[in-house]
């Protein structure tokens, strides 16, 4: 029996987490997954507000506590005051991953020219992979859409489930080598 994904969902937003505005993140999120993921997973949500230790003890809880193998957050990656995410994900990074925040721009950079005020990182911690996405729908998945294709094998490589996508959205990229040592 396949090992069940369980994926972190952390929308970062000041006003949304006041009930100011509805968050779209976690549905944006939800959403993709639903359509993209063909093998089992669940997710645990959280909406918080842009402070730094709320944000690096959410990540920790989501890891240490629940158990996820993939973390993502929406928001607080620019370059306002209260934009904190890359710093407090930092703080609770084992590896940095930096592909994934370059890739990650040069996706929007299609789209948008203010993606270069973009920082969004990518990061292990324990056995999870934790990404900064932006906070739009829209821009979530198209960065999704962009980068996931490396997520699976990165997953394989840290000690999580093996994950199968459906190829009509997004294929999962892995050597010819792990697709024959499947778990």
């Amino acid at each position: 029996m396949t090992e069940e994904l369980l994926i972190g969902l952390v929308s970062i937003s000041d006003r949304a987490s006041s009930g100011v505005y509805e968050d779209k993140g976690i549905p944006a999120l939800r959403d993709w997954f639903a359509a993209a993921l063909a093998s089992p997973w669940r997710m645990e949500t959280r909406l918080i507000a842009d402070e730094q230790p709320l944000i690096e003890q959410t990540l920790i809880e989501l890891i240490d506590g629940a158990g996820c193998h993939l973390v993502l957050t929406t928001g607080g990656t620019g370059p306002a005051p209260r934009d904190v995410t890359p710093e407090a994900t930092l703080a609770v990074a084992h590896k940095v991953m930096p592909g994934f925040g370059e890739q990650m721009r040069q996706i929007s950079l299609k789209y948008v020219p203010t993606a270069i005020l973009s920082r969004q990182v990518g990061v292990i911690r324990r056995q999870s992979l934790i990404l900064n996405l932006p906070g739009q729908p829209k821009a979530i998945k198209e960065t999704l859409d962009g980068i996931f294709a490396a997520v699976p094998y990165c997953l394989d490589l840290i000690g999580g489930p093996y994950i199968e996508t459906r190829e009509e959205i997004i294929k999962a990229f892995r050597p010819k080598s792990a697709l024959a040592g499947r778990r």
